[in-house]
């Protein structure tokens, strides 16, 4: 399995995101996505160890001043179909190496069309306006925590969001990320 090399991608040099800093140790190539499909829409949810090792891995390296993780939400329509949210099951792991808390109170507020198969464009204009945070955000430096980023819009509007509401800073670690255009 390959690792990404360091650096900014070009989209990410020309807008910087709102979050600080992001980390996929894997990339999105076979076999990798082979195994983050598998366990995400045919349930072979023995992946999430391996996965979560990965992460961990990560977080013990670059992460020391996060104080919460936030699992990507799936709205609740996509959560009965599928029958288990990838990210949160990611942050439950991390949770029981790290100890440290799941916020539980961020949820994507509206259905969305699949980000996979979708434009840049597409993706940033599914997204806007479709996470909230009920009641109050109470981590300074949240770690945003999925398996896939591609373009990274998620994550911008979820970081934009812990942003307004409180957050000083926001961190992102997923399983793999598409390689960079550029």
């Amino acid at each position: 399995m390959q690792s990404l090399p360091a650096g900014l991608c070009v989209r990410c040099q020309v807008c910087e995101p709102p979050f600080a800093f992001a980390l996929a140790p894997l990339l999105y190539e076979f076999p990798v996505d082979a195994a983050i499909k598998a366990c995400k829409f045919r349930r072979q949810l023995f992946y999430l160890p391996v996965f979560g090792e990965f992460l961990f891995d990560a977080f013990e390296k670059h992460f020391s001043d996060v104080d919460a993780l936030v699992a990507v939400p799936l709205h609740h329509w996509r959560h009965a179909l599928r029958g288990f949210n990838q990210a949160e099951e990611l942050c439950k792991y991390l949770h029981r190496r790290t100890g440290l808390p799941i916020a539980a109170n961020i949820k994507r507020r509206r259905a969305t069309a699949t980000q996979s198969g979708l434009t840049f464009a597409e993706r940033k204009h599914n997204l806007r306006n479709a996470f909230s945070v009920h009641g109050r955000l109470r981590s300074r430096h949240p770690l945003i925590v999925d398996d896939v980023m591609t373009t990274g819009e998620t994550c911008k509007e979820l970081a934009k969001l812990l942003l307004a509401k409180g957050a000083q800073k926001v961190s992102v670690l997923t399983i793999a990320r598409a390689r960079p255009v550029g």
